[in-house]
């Protein structure tokens, strides 16, 4: 499928998924928001599909929203706004498939929200992170004010978000926004790399595991326990369990085939 304001491309099982309105510093409009909710569609049945990085074209990740979009907005409007960007990057979140955000400029706004939204973030060194929304009389609208506190805490995150104030890379890593930060020439290459990693696993074993971590956050520890030992049962009758397992006897690389 074409897209006016997404690039797509696939090598190596692995998906990258460019933001590519540079020129806007790929402000996400409502129409790269209804984009983004059908490549993430394409990309979670595409079986040539392994996982999926989410960059930006040009200096910038998302430098949040459309504002020209915004400014005239009704409650209503707002609300369905909001609601359209949480779905979409829900769907996002729980892909089966892993997704890494590939941070390379500015993530504020919107675009902070996304590379929450991924099951992974590494920045380049000159990446900056921030929610401004309080400075437009806003707040976040796609998920910042639930997923923020639960990646860097309550306290943290009700600083961030009150004081609208924009981190670098360095400290986006030390609070835990973010997993790794690279040299910005290295950004893709250690995304790429990562993605290699995680796709010589289980692909099976990778899905259960990010299903149980989004599901779990939300249980008891007990019900999460439940959870992790059904999944663990559901994983034992697969060939991948025992192709696994017999590779690992046999001290080769295992083939699994998501089975």
């Amino acid at each position: 499928m074409p897209f006016k304001f997404l690039t797509l491309e696939v090598a190596d099982r692995i998906a990258t998924l460019t933001v590519n309105r540079p020129e806007k510093l790929n402000a996400l409009n409502d129409a790269t928001i209804a984009e983004l909710g059908q490549a993430i569609d394409q990309i979670r049945v595409d079986d040539s599909i392994g996982g999926v990085i989410i960059t930006g074209a040009g200096r910038a990740f998302v430098a949040g929203a459309d504002i020209s979009e915004l400014s005239g907005q009704t409650p209503v409007v707002a609300k369905g706004r909001a609601r359209a960007g949480q779905d979409v990057f829900r769907r996002i979140e729980t892909c089966p498939k892993p997704v890494i955000a590939a941070v390379n400029g500015f993530a504020l706004g919107g675009g902070c929200e996304l590379a929450m939204a991924c099951h992974i973030r590494i920045a380049s060194d000159a990446a900056k992170f921030g929610q401004p929304e309080s400075k437009l009389g806003l707040l976040p609208g796609y998920g910042g004010s639930q997923r923020l506190p639960r990646l860097v805490g309550k306290g943290r995150a009700v600083q961030l978000l009150i004081t609208a104030e924009m981190i670098d890379a360095a400290e986006a890593y030390r609070i835990g926004l973010v997993n790794k930060v690279t040299p910005a020439a290295e950004l893709m290459s250690a995304a790429k790399e990562m993605m290699k990693t995680i796709l010589a696993n289980g692909p099976l074993a990778v899905a259960l595991c990010i299903e149980a971590i989004d599901r779990g956050l939300e249980m008891s520890l007990d019900e999460g326990l439940i959870l992790e030992a059904n999944h663990f049962g559901l994983l034992a009758a697969t060939d991948d369990m025992r192709e696994g397992t017999r590779a690992f006897m046999e001290k080769r690389a295992p083939a699994f085939k998501g089975k």
